[in-house]
């Protein structure tokens, strides 16, 4: 679990599969069977996409290659693939393992239309996508001539989330480095971990999303954004700083000056220059400054004006006094005016900003608890227990380990239905060592719980923290089920005394 950085249930099956023993599974379990079909089928289709990038039609991809200047080692580390330019070759070849039809349709490896059935990838370079446990769990493919889309991945399977895994995450997460660095294409990927730089990664065809950033957050602390040098990039990387802060991960910003790329910036300057990059990226607030001051022409007085608005607030926002002073004096030396003058505006948005914060939260503590609840939240009866009940949920989602400790409530102290529904089944898969996805869950939840459900995988909450979390959220779930009875005889008032001390205790250390 700690060398992997897996749950337990995951650990299990990766030793499992290392020495060729099969974890057990119930024998009515009919999804678990699926997948791992599934999974099986994945592993043959990348087998066979494997083959044929040496074999005499594989010609096309291998030109690719050399023109993108892919080796042979690294091809083979990433386990790269030719799909053939033909309608049915891996369909016939799958089939002919005993795989079906419906199975290979399930697995977004075929499409059918009108009856016939055809492949989904046909003359692309392909790259299997495959999880922190070893598991090709889909594929992404790359057009060898014109044509759209440039790059293909596979559909929303059983076994395959765009928006919650990363690829090559399976590699980075065994670097020595310190920091993942996290960019957009698999080109770049491949270029830099060729180059000697193993901690890349890239979203597959997305802008990050919340669930990658929890996903990196298990792996590293620190995550370096290498997104291409252009409006698109800019705009992707300024997001993509806003989802990683939440989870407490240090984010530095790479500027690739004089290319549109790392893959681009690594042929042309070298390996070694791109280290020099790496090692003096910038840190997340530098490059959103910088971002501001590009905006602007600062010799003009009306756009210094709307200049000094964007960079104080910027800074305002800021949480360290230190940095907020230090921050000031620089816009200050950007703009030419006194510092002074920049520190007492800061001050000033900072103390509105406060302002503002305490007002809403006011205002939320004010307002009748069916009221309060934001958009797209169901309402609950108890709303400061349907927070811990969600929170609990939340965490359990971040990090399933927890799943094993002996402290948590059974689903019937919740007092949230929905809620307590999907606790009961979340923990069921949890404890029978299966993964928790919209897909595994599909079949034990109503459409309003798996909108639930997905709403509060979306909800930001730091890996680090998850643990100390889950005992605050639990100790909240019993607190607000305690306020609710009245005791009725003295020993029940001593004992309601006692467990207040003890409170007292628990909330002061």
């Amino acid at each position: 679990m700690e060398i992997e950085n897996l749950s337990f249930p995951e650990a299990v099956e990766f030793l499992a599969r290392r020495v060729g023993m099969q974890v057990p599974e119930e024998d009515n379990d009919f999804e678990s069977k699926k997948r791992s079909r599934m999974l099986a089928l994945n592993k043959d289709a990348a087998r066979f996409f494997y083959e044929q990038l040496s074999s005499p039609g594989g010609a096309p991809a291998r030109e690719y290659m050399q023109k993108r200047r892919i080796g042979p080692t690294t091809a083979k580390n990433f386990g790269l693939g030719y799909a053939p330019d033909d309608w049915r070759s891996l369909e016939k070849a799958m089939t002919a393992k005993g795989y079906s039809r419906e199975e290979l349709h399930s697995a977004g490896l075929v499409r059918i239309k009108n009856g016939s059935c055809y492949d989904t990838f046909r003359n692309r370079l392909m790259f299997p996508v495959i999880d922190v446990r070893g598991n090709v769990i889909g594929f992404s493919g790359r057009i060898l001539g014109d044509g759209e889309p440039k790059y293909m991945n596979s559909p929303e399977t059983l076994v395959f989330n765009k928006s919650r895994n990363l690829f090559a995450l399976n590699l980075a997460k065994k670097s020595k480095s310190g920091y993942i660095i996290l960019s957009e294409g698999n080109i770049d990927v491949v270029s830099m971990h060729q180059a000697g730089f193993d901690s890349a990664v890239a979203s597959l065809g997305t802008s990050l999303t919340p669930e990658q950033a929890r996903l990196l957050s298990r792996f590293t602390n620190q995550v370096i954004i290498a997104y291409d040098n252009d409006g698109a990039g800019k705009k992707a990387a300024q997001r993509a700083i806003g989802i990683l802060e939440k989870l407490d991960l240090k984010v530095k910003v790479l500027a690739l000056t004089g290319a549109k790329d790392p893959d681009e910036y690594i042929k042309t300057r070298g390996p070694d220059a791109f280290r020099n990059l790496l090692e003096g990226s910038e840190n997340q607030l530098d490059y959103r400054l910088r971002s501001v001051v590009e905006k602007y022409d600062l010799g003009q007085d009306a756009q210094k004006v709307d200049f000094l608005k964007e960079a104080t607030d910027l800074v305002a926002r800021l949480p360290s006094a230190p940095e907020r002073e230090v921050y000031a004096m620089r816009v200050a030396t950007l703009a030419g005016i006194p510092a002074d003058a920049v520190i007492s505006e800061v001050r000033q948005r900072r103390k509105r900003l406060l302002s503002k914060a305490n007002r809403d939260t006011e205002r939320q503590q004010t307002r009748p608890g069916r009221a309060s609840a934001p958009a797209g939240r169901p309402r609950y009866d108890d709303e400061a227990s349907a927070r811990a009940e969600e929170g609990i949920i939340r965490v359990l989602l971040l990090d399933p380990a927890l799943a094993r400790d002996s402290t948590l409530p059974p689903p019937e102290a919740f007092t949230a239905p929905p809620l307590a529904h999907i606790y009961r089944s979340v923990l069921d898969r949890l404890r029978q060592g299966g993964e928790v996805t919209t897909a595994t869950l599909g079949a034990a939840l109503s459409s309003e719980e798996m909108s639930l459900l997905i709403r509060l995988q979306d909800e930001p909450l730091a890996a680090a923290n998850s643990e100390r979390a889950l005992k605050d959220y639990i100790q909240k779930l019993y607190e607000c089920k305690e306020s609710k009875q009245v005791p009725g005889s003295p020993e029940d008032l001593l004992t309601l005394q006692r467990k207040l001390r003890e409170r007292k205790g628990y909330e002061e250390a």
